[in-house]
């Protein structure tokens, strides 16, 4: 298992299965939780290869990473197969609503689709982090670290990318990986969104202008003894506002917004 979310009785994993390339999309309950039960599955055609099914692509690049629910809905970012909506209104067939998928023209995969809890300008909308890392093809877009897009969903069957955000200084340099973007926060009810930059620490965007987006604040770590630079990787946001940055290489910081 890579990346999980839990809702207090449903754990949504990505996780490797005997006969799968790759890992795929699993629902458990935990209502016992000293024997959790699978409800429910769904992979990307072409994986199954145990049940007959030939990939269109090469070796794991298409596999799920990151499963985060809002309601009757998986958010479900794919590596380079891009992202997926699926509809979990019966958890035991989980249903494709909508794919979005970049990789080509950029190379990055995709690490995250996290929907945004409040409308913005009448919209529904969701943020998709791709991962500095892995380039589909290392000729792809170099010049382009892995970035965020803001992408609307208010007709979820056919999301539309509106804009990007990205750190100025890195647009149209060949940064070396985990560089650009990681990870934002996965539970968005406002219009700041704190991200884990890699090499960058920790950026609060704001997300007003949906069409705009734009750095709010920003917070870097010390390098920590032995460490050539800073590896900010992810963030959580608590009730009372208060930001935990985690850095793979020094480890938990607790901050305040000011």
């Amino acid at each position: 298992m890579h990346r999980f979310t839990f809702d207090g009785r449903y754990t949504y994993i990505s996780a490797e299965q005997e006969g799968y390339v790759g890992s795929i999309v699993m629902i458990l309950d935990f209502a016992n939780p000293e024997m959790p039960e699978e409800v429910g599955r769904w992979w990307m055609p072409g994986q199954w290869t145990a049940g007959g099914e030939t990939p269109s692509w090469k070796g794991r690049n298409h596999r799920c990473h990151h499963p985060i629910r809002r309601g009757d809905r998986l958010y479900v970012s794919y590596w380079h197969g891009g992202g997926v909506i699926l509809d979990i209104s019966d958890m035991s067939k989980p249903r494709t609503v909508s794919t979005i998928d970049w990789s080509p023209p950029f190379g990055w995969p995709t690490h995250s689709l996290v929907p945004i809890d409040v409308t913005i300008a009448g919209h529904k909308w969701m943020l998709v982090a791709d991962e500095h890392v892995q380039p589909l093809d290392p000729k792809l877009s170099p010049e382009l670290p892995a970035m965020l897009s803001m992408v609307n969903t208010t007709d979820e069957t056919n999301p539309v990318p509106v804009s990007t955000f990205q750190l100025p200084e890195l647009v149209g340099v060949a940064s070396p990986r985990m560089t650009g973007c990681h990870q934002p926060v996965e539970t968005i009810v406002g219009n700041e969104v704190p991200a884990a930059w890699f090499a960058n620490g920790l950026r609060i965007i704001e997300i007003s202008n949906s069409l705009a987006l734009k750095q709010a604040a920003w917070w870097m770590p010390d390098v920590p003894s032995g460490a050539q630079r800073v590896c900010s990787n992810d963030v959580y946001v608590d009730h009372r506002g208060l930001i935990y940055p985690i850095d793979r290489n020094r480890g938990l910081s607790i901050l305040e917004r000011v």
